[in-house]
């Protein structure tokens, strides 16, 4: 079984940056490609970036040109770099791997206005 960690939220002003990581370990044989997800308080999880094992990338429209998500495949690590956040970004950041059972803890980004 993987372990997801997800790390990194904290509490930023609108315009500022958060960078995620999600570390994984255990049976990491499951994953290829990965994902970022988000849930905001009383809203479904959406998908907010994924990244294949070639380094694809996709992104939802809201957050193209200013959230990065990117792959450290030696130290199995995922990023998502978020910059000029807007209090809509708000959410508890998930990532998974589709290939893998289970979700991490996620971890909290907070913008405010």
């Amino acid at each position: 079984q993987v372990q997801l960690v997800e790390s990194g939220g904290g509490l930023v002003q609108a315009g500022g940056s958060l960078r995620l990581s999600c570390a994984a370990s255990g049976d990491t044989i499951c994953i290829s490609a990965m994902g970022w997800y988000r849930q905001a308080l009383g809203k479904e999880r959406e998908l907010v970036a994924s990244i294949n094992t070639y380094g694809s990338t996709n992104y939802r429209d809201s957050v193209k040109g200013r959230f990065t998500i990117s792959r450290d495949y030696a130290k199995n690590t995922m990023y998502l770099q978020m910059n000029s956040l807007k209090p809509e970004d708000t959410g508890v950041y998930y990532c998974k791997a589709p290939g893998c059972s289970g979700w991490g803890q996620g971890t909290q980004g907070t913008v405010s206005s």
